[in-house]
Formats: structure tokens, C-alpha cells, sequence
């Protein structure tokens, strides 16, 4: 990413602390220039989406990084909003979770997921899958641009 360009702005919806403090070390190291939000639930993420209550001045995400295993409404019913609304559908959706159950990643796709990323449980490793999807999503993809 150039130093001129836009910067992404990412929504991270995610209920276990642990892996937000590690997403957020892994994605602001480096010279990339974004915007990480964090919501804790299903609920909050839509809230943040349609820009309501506390999130009325937050600007439309580039990429959401959805958990499917969340308290409220879990990342499949979150997904499922996302991809019938029309501003909303656009964003790309990586679901980031600890399941690796075949009907979760078949329900994902389904639901038109743009990719379906296993946590995986050593530290070492998490931190080299979101290098990784960094490197991928945010300095070679290129974004719709905003429907605002």
C-alpha cells in the first residue's frame, strides 16, 4: 500500500479478548495504514453496520473480520444480514474461527463468504495466518468502492 492511498478501514467482530488483542497486534505492525474496530457480539456488529445508537458517526467498514461463535446472534446470522442488505453486501466477509466443522465452512460459502480462515491455537501460528491475510487483504486486494 502506498503511502498516498485510502486506508482501510476493518471491523473486527469478536467476543474473546484474547484473540482481539492478538488480531490487533498482527494487523497494525508493519508501515499498513488502517482502521481497526472491534464489536464483541452479533448484535453490536449490526448496530456498528446500519450505524446506530453508539455507532451513528463510524464509517462503512472495507472488510469485516467475523467470528462464527459468538453470545446474541452468531456469525452465520450476522453474514446472512450482510449479504441481503444492499449497501452492506459488497463488503468482503472473512469468517476468522476456531471451527473447523465442514457444515460451518459449506454454510459460510453459502452465504458468500470471501474466505473462511481457521484460528489456529499456538500463538506463533496465529500471528503468521494474519500476516498472512494482511499481506493478501490489505496490500494486494482491491476494494469496491464505498456506496456512501
Amino acid at each position: 500500500m502506498e503511502d498516498g492511498s485510502k486506508k482501510i478501514d476493518i471491523l473486527l467482530v469478536e467476543d474473546n479478548p484474547g484473540d482481539v488483542r492478538l488480531t490487533k497486534e498482527a494487523l497494525t505492525g508493519g508501515k499498513l495504514r488502517n482502521n481497526l474496530y472491534v464489536v464483541m457480539d452479533g448484535e453490536e456488529a449490526l448496530e456498528f453496520l446500519y450505524r446506530r445508537g453508539d455507532f451513528k458517526d463510524v464509517p462503512q467498514p472495507d472488510l469485516i473480520l467475523l467470528d462464527l461463535n459468538m453470545p446474541k446472534l452468531n456469525g452465520h446470522e450476522v453474514l446472512a444480514e450482510i449479504k441481503k442488505d444492499e449497501q452492506l453486501k459488497r463488503i468482503p466477509v472473512v469468517i476468522l474461527t476456531t471451527s473447523e466443522d465442514e457444515k460451518d465452512v459449506l454454510t459460510s460459502y453459502n452465504q458468500y463468504a470471501s474466505s473462511y480462515i481457521v484460528k489456529p491455537v499456538s500463538l506463533e501460528k496465529f500471528i503468521n495466518v494474519v500476516a498472512t491475510f494482511k499481506d493478501y487483504w490489505l496490500e494486494i486486494v482491491k476494494f469496491a468502492p464505498s456506496s456512501e
